[in-house]
This record gives structure tokens, C-alpha cells and sequence, in this order.
């Protein structure tokens, strides 16, 4: 059991706050704990970076001392900082998170950016397309496409309604609620069953082997959704499922994109080229690893 976080700062200045809270942190062992300590200060005032350091010599104020500490108690027990404030940044926007979805990651912004790219290069710039993020999640790549591409017609799957709901708001929070259809189920049997012709498929599906889940960091394998997270004993199951229903779209969708973890890029390409006439490459991520597996129809 972590140690109790006193707060006794809370009444001296926001800069002495900060010092007590972040190496009460630290002695948690907390990654990044001042980077993480910044984060919930500025939550907790509701002022940005900026103005929080103009604040830094101000008493701290009494009426926010029971959410700091709450605050960097949570964090102390392993919850992560983006569940404790309620948002995270994604591709130069800010999405509400919760503990019923995934939080987005920045190999996920690689994947959004080459399909853009991809989709211009394919179709040209401008084109009115369809696109079906399957496992949509906090809704991350559909909000952030509709954004960017506000000629296409967008789509998105989940088979978690908590999830959908929170996706729902992130979609207002955009304003992009109307170019976005969100749909309750499982993979792509919703787009069969509505018949919805696609154009560009994109799936972060669940791709950790069952096995790997005790070995998960604590504030992933605790708090994180594993609906979200496990991909069947070897992590593939989903990429199997969702080639086996690929041609039972009304057509088979020019482009597809998949994030996959690590060592699983040649066998989710040998199943996108078993299920249609795919063209495969792979785009690495920051650390090198083969992050995801593009197919374009021949």
C-alpha cells in the first residue's frame, strides 16, 4: 500500500506545493513525476503552464486543497495522470478519456497522419470518401480525420457502449458530431449488416497476447480496459476476425490500415494479402518497431 499524501504545502505557496507533491512522487517511484506533478497542478487550478508559473509565489489556494491531494494520491496508487484530469492530447486536440477506454498513443498519430497521406496520394485532395475505424475506442482517429478530411464521410465501431459514449462527446467536444456515424458492435459486423460501402478501413484493435497481461506496467494492466488491450492468446485474434469478414463488405476497401505491437507486422500482412488483392507495407514507428501494416488493393 503507497503512503498517505499529507499535503501539508497546501498551505504555504503553489510553488511549495508543487515540491512536496513531486518528491512524494518520486519516492513512489512515479515515472516522470515532476512532468506528471505539473500536469495535475494545472488541472487542479484550471490555468495553463504559463499562468500557473505566474502563480508559482501565490498562496496556494485553500479551496482546490482537497482535489491536489486527491489528486496526487491517485497518482501515487498507479492510476494514470490522463483518467485522473479526464483528457489527453492526440494530434493537436484535446479528447475526454475515462476508464472505459484506451488512452491514445503516439504511435497512433503515425497511423492517422500516413492514412491521410495515403488517402491523398491514392484518391487526390479533396475526395468525398468513407472511412470505418473499427474499435474506435475515445474515438482518437475518426475525431481527428473528421477534422482534417471534412469531405469524407466518417464511421466508427465499438463494441463497448461506455466507450462509445465517451467517443459521442469527444466527436461535440470537435465539432464533428454530425460527419461521424458511431456504431454498437462487434468489428465490422455492423458495416455488413448496414451494407456501408468503405473506402479506407483503419482498426487499432486489442493486441497483446493474453499471456503478457501480468507483465503489463502496473497503471496499464490495473486501470486500462483489457477489453481494449488483450488480442487473444497470441494477440492476432481480432486481425483474424477482421480479414475473414473483410469480403463480406459490399466491397472490399481500397485502403486498410492496422496498428499492430511488436513482432506482429508479418503475420497480420500475410493475413491482409490472403483476404484480398493488398499491396502491404509497413511504417515504423519512433522506436523503430514495424507499428503498422498498410495495404492498398491492386
Amino acid at each position: 500500500m503507497k503512503p498517505q499524501f499529507l499535503g501539508e504545502a497546501v498551505n504555504g505557496t503553489v510553488r511549495e506545493a508543487y515540491v512536496e507533491a513531486s518528491s512524494f512522487l518520486e519516492a513512489c517511484e512515479v515515472q516522470d513525476a515532476r512532468i506528471v506533478c505539473e500536469l495535475l497542478l494545472q488541472h487542479v487550478l484550471g490555468v495553463s503552464r504559463s499562468e500557473m508559473l505566474f502563480m508559482w509565489s501565490e498562496k496556494f489556494p485553500a479551496a482546490r486543497a482537497t482535489s491536489w491531494r486527491e489528486g496526487i494520491q491517485r497518482k501515487a496508487e498507479g492510476e494514470p495522470v490522463q483518467y485522473i484530469i479526464g483528457e489527453t492530447d492526440f494530434y493537436g486536440i484535446t479528447l475526454g478519456v475515462g476508464p472505459g477506454v484506451l488512452i491514445p498513443r503516439p504511435e497512433t498519430e503515425l497511423l492517422v497522419e500516413h492514412m491521410m497521406h495515403e488517402a491523398v496520394r491514392l484518391f487526390g485532395q479533396g475526395a468525398e470518401l468513407t472511412l470505418a475505424d473499427v474499435g474506435t475506442g475515445s474515438g482518437a482517429i475518426p475525431v481527428t480525420i473528421a477534422r482534417h478530411c471534412p469531405a469524407w464521410r466518417v464511421y466508427a465501431s465499438d463494441l463497448s457502449p461506455q466507450a462509445l459514449e465517451i467517443a459521442r462527446k469527444n466527436a461535440a467536444r470537435c465539432g464533428v458530431h454530425e460527419q461521424i456515424t458511431f456504431f454498437e458492435g462487434d468489428l465490422l459486423r455492423p458495416f455488413i449488416e448496414g451494407r456501408i460501402a468503405v473506402d479506407v478501413l483503419v482498426s487499432n484493435p486489442p493486441y497483446i497476447p493474453a499471456r503478457e497481461i501480468p507483465s503489463l506496467q502496473p497503471e496499464v494492466r490495473l486501470f486500462e480496459p483489457h477489453l481494449a488491450l488483450v488480442g487473444g492468446e497470441d494477440g492476432l485474434e481480432p486481425y483474424r476476425r477482421l480479414c475473414e469478414q473483410l469480403p463480406e463488405l459490399p466491397k472490399m476497401p481500397t485502403l486498410v490500415g492496422f496498428e499492430v505491437g511488436m513482432g506482429q507486422a508479418e503475420d497480420v500482412a500475410a493475413l491482409l494479402r490472403a483476404c484480398g488483392n493488398y499491396e502491404v507495407h509497413f511504417v515504423k514507428d519512433l522506436a523503430g518497431i514495424d507499428r503498422h501494416v498498410i495495404g492498398v488493393q491492386i
